[in-house]
């Protein structure tokens, strides 16, 4: 029984709350009714308004435009003329005014100083970048006035430097003609050796050139025609030095003629 009877109260409960909620949307609908009769009831009377008479809404226009010049033309007049109720209200509008206008000036006092301390740092800065200009002027200057003085010696320590180093590369090129001749000197055909020897060197001693001088053709050569540096191979360069040249990595063979070598890049 204890538990019908607590089964039974939930179910109670919520067909109240049911009955609670159906009521109130009853009564919703029932004002929105009432809301849209109203809603209706204007709009009839708004359509009613618009068909009655157009004579009617022109006469009431004129009406309102000449009561709108009227007014337009009326000098607006005091709603009291009580000295004491216009001192009053004078006496407060003034010291509203010299409030707002005390807030002003503080602005104005405190954009002003930020302004003189801009004004300041920028004058400052004006400065230096003119010690600076004129510093940079002044060498300018100096340095012009010191380049048209020295301008020939100038020309003239160049000279010398160009005759020096010219100088020093005909000494570097004497050192090195001598040395290649007296450790790489032509093949002897008086030397030792067989008959046969002897014969086949003076004959190939005939049209020989000198190590010096085949190492000066290949160098020309790079110099004036860098874009075909190669020197064709004749009966005139002795096959052993030509050899020892590309083992030792100082000359190279064209890639397709074999009869061609060229001075290695050495740079």
């Amino acid at each position: 029984m204890e538990q019908d009877s607590q089964s039974s109260s939930p179910s109670s409960s919520d067909a109240g709350c049911n009955v609670n909620v159906m009521a109130a949307k009853a009564v919703l609908v029932e004002e929105c009714e009432e809301q849209f009769g109203v809603l209706q009831k204007l709009q009839n009377e708004i359509i009613l308004a618009d068909t009655e008479a157009d004579d009617e809404a022109v006469n009431r226009l004129i009406a309102i435009t000449s009561e709108l010049e009227q007014w337009q033309e009326m000098e607006p007049k005091l709603l009291t003329t009580n000295p004491e109720v216009l001192v009053a209200v004078g006496k407060e509008e003034l010291q509203r005014l010299n409030s707002q206008l005390k807030m002003v000036l503080s602005y104005s006092q405190t954009k002003l100083d930020a302004q003189k301390k801009i004004l300041k740092r920028e004058q400052t800065w004006q400065a230096e970048k003119k010690e600076a200009l004129n510093a940079v002027s002044e060498k300018i200057t100096r340095l012009r006035h010191e380049n048209e003085k020295s301008e020939h010696s100038i020309l003239q320590d160049m000279k010398r430097k160009i005759n020096n180093l010219k100088d020093y590369h005909s000494s570097l090129m004497e050192i090195l003609s001598d040395m290649l001749a007296e450790h790489f000197p032509l093949p002897d055909p008086l030397g030792n050796g067989t008959k046969k020897k002897r014969a086949a060197a003076y004959d190939a001693e005939i049209n020989l050139i000198s190590l010096s001088e085949i190492i000066e053709r290949l160098t020309n050569k790079t110099l004036e025609t860098p874009h075909d540096p190669y020197v064709a191979t004749d009966d005139t360069f002795w096959p052993p030095y030509t050899e020892m040249l590309l083992r030792n990595g100082i000359a190279i063979r064209h890639p397709e003629d074999c009869n061609k070598i060229r001075l290695e890049m050495f740079f």
